[in-house]
């Protein structure tokens, strides 16, 4: 009997290697299919490009041009080649073309065909493809549906930002238009110091310290809930946990769920902590309590004694100090402020039941670095 308990979970086993080999081989190949087609579409927009620029002469080239390409490749391949795509093509190539390499379709093709590729910018010197192991950002390495979201962002900071994002997170197209549908970008400039908002469009959102976790206002409008619905705290909570990987996704990086309602007692009573995380980048305890009406300065005092409290009893020491905070629907700063200490890792945090006004939010980001670039200005 035990012979044949091993020989089943020796069988179980092997199964179990074999399976993530192929579902590992697959996921290679979709993503291998995804690249080449990416390449294949910039190609095509380079060299729609190209024979714009020798047929400028006439205005209505470019219309009738494409109509009878997209005709002929239609009839021949099918699906995926209609003129309205070939039109983001082109698109595509004219926002990506510093990326650029500098040689003819066909070869770029061939080599993306066997090979990981690194595109670099067009130097001073002939640029050219370099073998590399691994892909890295400046690499056209999303799908093609990640890129019709990107290319139609005009500002190229914003875009730079989305498209690290994607990549570092791996996000679905579905996510990605979310994240930018939420202004991800405004929210995450306005919630930090102005010298680090340039750094959002070269190296991503970067969480180094607890300020780098805040967002202001936080977004929820996936919860379904109305903000001029009648609801409690419970209900809020409630609402959260049934959505729990759409608000992991809002918190941003690193973010693992613990525990709701987490409850530690002293002096024969009890206490109840709404929500808990543990932040792996950061390596520390991360506690929410949710307020459905304007904060309070006892909210904050509760929330201290519940930071209090996880580092002298919870926290390991190698882990780094606890942070609390405090998810509102109204909040007033210079509460906040006069009530916590300088060096506080307690934070407040307004949320909202639907998607930001993003051209208000571009407006304030816009005259927030002009007042920055104003003052460095008149420093130097």
């Amino acid at each position: 009997m035990s012979q044949e308990i091993e020989k089943s979970k020796r069988e179980s086993q092997l199964y179990e290697k074999i399976e993530k080999l192929i579902v590992l081989a697959h996921q290679r190949v979709v993503s291998s299919v995804n690249l080449i087609m990416v390449h294949t579409y910039f190609g095509i927009g380079q060299y729609i490009i190209e024979d714009e620029q020798q047929g400028m002469l006439r205005a209505d080239y470019g219309d009738k041009t494409l109509k009878g390409i997209s005709e002929k490749l239609s009839a021949k391949f099918g699906k995926g080649y209609s003129e309205r795509n070939l039109r983001n093509m082109r698109q595509f190539f004219l926002t990506y073309q510093e990326r650029a390499i500098w040689q003819t379709a066909s070869a770029r093709l061939q080599t993306t065909e066997n090979k990981d590729i690194e595109i670099s910018h067009r130097p001073s010197s002939e640029p050219q493809i370099q073998d590399v192991p691994s892909q890295k950002f400046n690499n056209l390495s999303l799908s093609w549906s990640h890129y019709l979201i990107l290319m139609r962002i005009e500002n190229p900071d914003e875009r730079s930002f989305y498209e690290i994002e994607a990549n570092n997170q791996h996000w679905s197209e579905r996510q990605l238009q979310r994240q930018y549908n939420s202004s991800l970008y405004e929210r995450l400039a306005l919630s930090r110091d102005k010298e680090k908002v340039m750094q959002l469009a070269t190296e991503g959102h970067q969480v180094e310290e607890p300020t780098d976790l805040l967002k202001n206002p936080l977004t929820l409008e996936f919860l379904g809930l109305s903000e001029s619905s009648v609801y409690s705290e419970t209900d809020l909570e409630t609402a959260i946990i049934s959505k729990l990987q759409l608000f992991l996704l809002e918190l941003g990086k690193g973010f693992l769920f613990e525990s709701r309602q987490k409850r530690f007692t002293f002096d024969e009573e009890h206490f109840f902590v709404d929500l808990v995380f543990y932040n792996r980048l950061l390596q520390c305890y991360v506690l929410i309590d949710l307020k459905t009406n304007k904060l309070k300065h006892q909210d904050l005092g509760q929330m201290q004694m519940y930071v209090n409290y996880y580092d002298r009893y919870v926290k390991l020491p190698n882990e780094k100090p606890t942070i609390g905070i405090l998810l509102c629907k109204e909040k007033k700063d210079t509460l906040v402020e006069l009530t916590l200490p300088h060096d506080t890792k307690i934070y407040a945090s307004e949320y909202k039941f639907y998607l930001p006004d993003k051209q208000l939010l571009k407006q304030k980001l816009r005259e927030w670095i002009d007042e920055f670039e104003k003052r460095k200005g008149e420093e130097a």
